[in-house]
């Protein structure tokens, strides 16, 4: 059987294959390519693949296949109809039964309560009934579900500045369960979308971008109603439809009656109008569990007699009874569920169109390792005290040396199932960790009732590197949505609720990986806990303890610093294209113009509203029907001279021409509406659209390193940059730190301007370890030996040059070393497999006469070879030819370079 999302994964390689084709909003395109900071490597350029693949897969439901809402979903990608139905989770008895009409077992399934019932088809109703767009994105926790959002909400943002006709969302709502996942989610306000999306459009988003965090007792959002751009954080709560009032169905009831809690409840639903005021809306539910699974439907419609909406309440959670308000209140486009799991009660939720389960979050390195690492004790609840001494000797003994490359050290969390047996099971953790002369300063217990000092205490152990506390002592606390990396091991203490997916929460806490860490993370269980998890672990992620017993990581993440932020550029001229427009053949007729007819811009829309009393004695302002008039607005107009000037300088022509062909269009004194503008400049594109291009010859400097494009943070007051790379298991040799060359402090004097280098093969490696001998085994002037094929982002180097691919797009080139002299020269290498020596070689003669290179690998060395034909006393280009090693040939350009020849 395929399930959905992988039917639908198919569909969006082949997208990426063909270069993300959408003719209709091509900018989609140059959004994706803009994630992958080199095509030649794959290397990425802030998101993990896991999210590049779930924005890739949303942007291609939204774009391809025009925002399907899940049946249709269903049927375009499903064309067999027994594939289809086995994807549903409908059995072929149940079509049998339907007389194998589709369309009858589906409404079927819409309707009948028992038959969902008996045939467990809940997961499956939820999913054909949403009068909306819906899917979820399942990825396992520490992918990264909140930057992921985040990427959704400035791609769509960007899009609808970039086509503001298009149908791209303008405004988001981001639901957060609890306070924990909300305070989590606080982290979308330091998302570098700067690294999301290219430069010319991040600066209008950047712009545009309102960011609100709802608080609590404030009794509405801070928004303008009706506004765009708008991104709401809020906890459920907040906002969430209260209960309708059982004395009326109507939409006006369900918001402002009130029974228990009426203040509450009014303060939410008035937040909640203030949201259903947004156009083009998009709803994005984190933790979507909180969201899915319902005993029966329920849903707004309309009353036939009286036009009001009517909730039709059957069991439905409130979180989607809210989302169906919204739905029927404003144009939601679409609703994106965020969750860690595909499963509801082991049922298969129908709507996931990305899963990234536990197993691939280890195999990525975006998890800890458990390989080896889960310890199942065989003692019962009533030995929970010889248990509490074995966890914190194992711990002590494995982990008490291990820390973060942050400097926090590892610590532990013990889950107990109340405070009562805690507090019995204290005495037993102080006497083990006394007994290995550990202080008890090193404990921290924390529960629901603490109080505030103890909740900062336990906030600040996910924070701070320098918290002290090490074994946490939970009740409680500590799970969903709760990020500790320097967590690296769990145990779970007695027997604990299974409700809420507790006891799986609870244990795989301690998996939230950082770039550089190298250790396992580790879980302990009695057997009392053990099938629980087991159970929890099928039913959300449809795995298994001997399955993530046995995962190991396929790939590394790492943290590169960044030692020498303000190395001096790399001062060169350079051949620029330019465009410029073609001279106009004797002859061209004069510019024209014709006044364009094009509408009047829509009126403002000014709506009636009235005070109603509602049933709680309260007061409240009510839309009166029928009471909205649009008052005509005055179209700006700018004088024809403004007009010839800002038509002039965006075309690149002759302001007199310009203003020339005005007078004549709209005659003598009259002005010209500023919505014509966009009418005009197609005529002008139209008679004069002839461009020619020319290289120019400029000064440059390039900045081998730049500062800007890392993540900078402050220690000790200093500043601090660093970024993360990602790359195979199998390359983690290749990942050069100075502490693994001959001498360190004199590898980090002359070289590593970051560390580490991250090699892309062996003789790259070979040729820094050769150089940094040269320097320290004879004279030379050399500043400086930088390997720079590992920063390939432009917002990273000025280092590359451009050329034109197979593809005939241009690409950027980095090469893989600079070499400085003292007397301000500098040698370029570049190191290539043999196989490309005939095609270099070749190229490189045909540069020299006058000839267009043929290979790409030709065309990259031809680009870099221009500058030092450009650059002569400055700069030299040299390739160095190697499959394992590199030959001694190779190596004598360099050599006299560095001895000063």
């Amino acid at each position: 059987m395929s399930y959905l999302y992988q039917v639908l994964a198919e569909r969006v390689d082949a997208w990426r294959d063909a270069n993300y084709p959408c003719d209709d909003y091509p900018a989609i395109r140059e959004i994706l390519e803009f994630a992958v900071e080199d095509g030649d490597t794959g290397h990425l350029r802030y998101l993990r693949r896991a999210q590049l693949r779930a924005l890739e897969t949303y942007w291609y439901l939204r774009l391809v296949l025009d925002t399907p809402k899940i049946p249709d979903l269903y049927e375009q990608l499903f064309e067999d109809l027994p594939d289809r139905l086995d994807a549903m989770g409908v059995n072929e008895r149940l079509f049998k039964e339907a007389k194998y009409n589709y369309a009858a077992l589906i409404k079927r399934v819409q309707e009948d309560n028992q038959f969902v019932r008996e045939n467990h088809l809940e997961s499956l109703r939820e999913s054909l009934t949403l009068d909306y767009a819906s899917y979820i994105l399942a990825l396992a926790m520490g992918a990264g579900k909140t930057i992921l959002m985040g990427s959704i909400v400035a791609t769509e943002f960007a899009m609808a500045l970039e086509y503001p006709e298009g149908p791209f969302v303008q405004n988001a709502l981001i639901f957060a369960p609890g306070k924990t996942i909300l305070s989590a989610l606080r982290e979308l306000s330091d998302v570098p979308y700067e690294r999301l999306l290219p430069p010319r459009l991040y600066k209008p988003f950047a712009a545009s971008l309102k960011l609100t965090f709802t608080r609590d007792g404030d009794k509405q959002i801070p928004i303008v109603w009706g506004s765009s751009f708008n991104v709401i954080v809020t906890n459920t709560e907040k906002i969430r439809i209260q209960k309708p009032n059982a004395r009326s169905n109507s939409a006006q009831a369900a918001l402002f009656a009130g029974t228990q809690g009426e203040e509450a409840a009014e303060l939410a639903n008035l937040r909640l109008q203030a949201v259903a005021s947004l156009p083009h809306l998009a709803v994005f539910s984190d933790e979507a569990h909180h969201t899915y699974g319902q005993k029966l439907l329920g849903k707004w419609e309309k009353d036939k007699e009286t036009g009001e909406l009517v909730f039709k309440d059957d069991g439905i959670k409130k979180v989607r009874r809210t989302i169906d308000y919204l739905a029927a209140q404003t144009n939601l486009i679409v609703v994106i569920n965020a969750t860690g799991t595909p499963y509801f009660e082991r049922q298969p939720l129908r709507d996931v169109v990305v899963w990234y389960g536990l197993g691939e979050g280890i195999r990525d390195g975006v998890l800890k390792e458990l390989a080896s690492n889960i310890k199942r004790f065989d003692l019962d609840d009533g030995q929970a005290d010889a248990l509490v001494a074995n966890v914190i000797e194992d711990f002590v003994r494995d982990y008490w040396s291990v820390a973060l490359p942050n400097g926090a050290p590892a610590r532990l969390a013990l889950y107990f199932p109340n405070i009562e047996t805690r507090d019995e099971l204290r005495g037993a953790v102080e006497s083990a960790l006394t007994l290995r002369g550990i202080g008890t300063d090193t404990i921290l217990a924390v529960d629901g009732m603490s109080n505030d000092t103890v909740r900062r205490q336990f906030e600040a152990v996910a924070r701070n590197p320098e918290a002290p506390e090490r074994i946490l002592l939970l009740v409680n606390m500590g799970t969903e949505g709760w990020n500790c990396p320097s967590l690296f091991a769990t145990a779970l203490v007695r027997k604990l609720k299974n409700s809420n997916n507790f006891v799986l929460q609870a244990a795989t806490r301690c998996l939230r990986q950082v770039p550089g860490n190298k250790h396992p993370a580790r879980v302990y269980v009695t057997a009392s806990n053990s099938k629980t998890l087991e159970d929890q672990l099928a039913e959300t992620y449809g795995t298994s303890l001997k399955e993530l017993d046995a995962q190991r990581a396929e790939r590394e993440e790492r943290e590169i610093v960044l030692h020498k932020p303000h190395l001096p550029p790399l001062l060169i001229k350079k051949r620029v294209l330019r465009y410029r427009r073609r001279a106009e053949a004797p002859g061209t007729k004069p510019l024209q113009f014709t006044v364009p007819d094009v509408p009047t811009p829509a009126g403002v829309t000014v709506e009636t509203l009235t005070p109603v009393e509602s049933a709680t004695g309260k007061t409240a302002l009510q839309k009166v029907d029928g009471g909205a008039d649009v008052l005509p607005a005055p179209p700006p107009e700018l004088d024809v001279y403004s007009a010839a000037a800002e038509l002039a300088a965006n075309y690149h022509l002759p302001t007199p021409e310009v203003l020339a062909a005005l007078r004549q269009a709209y005659g003598p004194g009259h002005d010209v509406p500023d919505y014509h503008l966009g009418a005009l400049g197609r005529q002008i594109e139209a008679q004069r659209a002839g461009y020619e291009e020319l290289f120019e010859e400029v000064d440059v400097a390039i900045a081998l390193v730049k500062p800007e494009g890392s993540t900078q943070t402050e220690r000790a007051g200093v500043p601090f940059y660093t970024a993360r790379i990602s790359f195979a298991k199998e390359r983690e040799p290749l990942y050069v730190m100075a502490r693994d060359t001959a001498d360190a402090p004199h590898a980090l004097a002359r070289s590593f301007h970051y560390e580490g280098y991250n090699f892309d093969s062996g003789p790259e490696a070979e040729f820094l370890q050769w150089a940094l001998a040269q320097l320290q085994n004879g004279p030379h002037q050399i500043e400086g030996v930088w390997f720079t094929g590992g920063l390939t982002d432009p917002g990273k180097t000025d280092l590359y040059a451009e050329y034109l691919g197979d593809d005939s797009r241009w690409h950027r080139y980095t090469p893989d070393f600079v070499l400085r002299r003292a007397d301000g020269k500098h040698l370029v290498v570049e190191i290539k497999k043999d196989l490309y020596s005939p095609d270099i070689h070749a190229d490189l003669g045909r540069m020299g006469r006058g000839e267009a290179a043929q290979t790409l690998e030709g065309r990259k060395a031809v680009a870099l070879k221009q500058w030092e034909g450009l650059n002569p006393d400055k700069l030299s280009y040299h390739v160095m030819f190697a499959d394992s090693e590199i030959k001694p040939e190779g190596y004598r350009r360099v050599s006299d370079f560095i001895r000063g020849a």
